[in-house]
């Protein structure tokens, strides 16, 4: 979610729940270390609960970040270890240190070490090399071999002072393939993650990847600890109050959805504080284009939105004339 989930993004998603937890994009620990630390780890009191998610591989450099975003107030911090973009491929983190296990212990026990807080694990279910030359058979395979891989991964992560892990729950093809790809092509299996929950019950598992209705969600939670919803839910965001009423509906409890009226004019008076301390009003309205969709008015409400907050002297108000398209 580079470039997505950035802090404009979590205010916006924040307005459905006062609960659900929200991650940062990933940040690399050497960015935050010799980078504008201020500007990386800047955040809203109101996106509370949120998790720092680091990038790194060295334990130094991930404990030095870890306390820094534990001093500025995050809830969390997750290691990322399921991105498999070529740049995280020549940063050797992301996806490819499922193939370090040693390592990613030593990172884990090393955050654990400099925080007080919860320290998580974004992981695959296994990782293939995109040149080997039966790729596209490997990736449709889960075998024993996988299998075991996978779960001295996990072993090792909890031994280490991991309070959770979060399984995309798909392999990741580190090269010959796009990001994009690599969320379509390896096909999704739940089955590996749910047995690895049966596997090890007393580690708390979230599940991840191609979860896209209540109705998914709902059902895997009959097993999973949580769920976690990416892309959906930036480009579907409804979707977030679509689980949460199924949610408080099979505990018997009533959620109120915020309208979309609601949420636009939350983000309003949002965009209006953020505007008079520089902040470019396109950077905040690009995170609210997919809260109207296939409904009347979209379209015209998405190029109101996109095109209309590029103009010279677009403001808060421009989100108030979005609203009453979908009033």
């Amino acid at each position: 979610m580079l470039d997505w989930t950035d802090r404009h993004c979590r205010y916006f998603l924040r307005g459905f729940s006062p609960d659900v937890l929200l991650y940062t994009e990933m940040v690399t620990a050497s960015a935050i270390l010799r980078g504008d630390r201020e500007k990386l780890l800047e955040f809203r009191r109101e996106e509370h609960p949120v998790a720092l998610q680091l990038g790194g591989c060295e334990p130094d450099y991930l404990a030095a970040a870890a306390r820094y975003g534990a001093e500025e107030g995050y809830d969390e911090i997750n290691l990322n270890c399921g991105c498999p973009s070529d740049k995280v491929k020549k940063g050797a983190f992301g996806a490819c240190l499922m193939n370090e296990p040693s390592l990613v212990a030593d990172c884990i026990a090393a955050m654990c070490e400099a925080v007080d807080i919860p320290v998580t694990v974004k992981m695959r279910i296994g990782t293939l090399n995109g040149s080997m030359r039966d790729v596209h058979d490997a990736v449709h395979r889960f075998d024993e071999r996988d299998y075991d891989a996978l779960a001295d991964f996990l072993m090792g992560v909890r031994a280490a002072g991991a309070d959770c892990v979060i399984v995309h729950a798909r392999k990741a093809v580190l090269g010959g393939l796009s990001p994009a790809e690599n969320r379509e092509v390896p096909p999704l299996r739940y089955d590996v993650a749910r047995r690895l929950k049966e596997d090890f019950p007393d580690m708390p598992l979230v599940l991840n990847g191609g979860l896209q209705t209540a109705e998914a969600a709902m059902r895997e939670l009959d097993w999973a600890d949580g769920v976690m919803i990416g892309r959906e839910a930036y480009h579907r965001p409804m979707v977030i109050t679509e689980i949460l009423r199924s949610l408080a509906s099979a505990e018997g409890l009533d959620y109120r959805a915020p309208t979309v009226t609601e949420m636009l004019a939350r983000m309003a008076e949002y965009a209006e504080d953020e505007m008079t301390r520089g902040e470019r009003l396109p950077a905040i309205t690009r995170h609210l284009l997919g809260l109207l969709s296939h409904v009347p008015g979209a379209r015209e409400y998405r190029r109101l939105l996109s095109e209309g907050a590029r103009e010279r002297d677009a403001g808060p108000e421009l989100i108030r004339r979005a609203a009453l398209l979908a009033a």
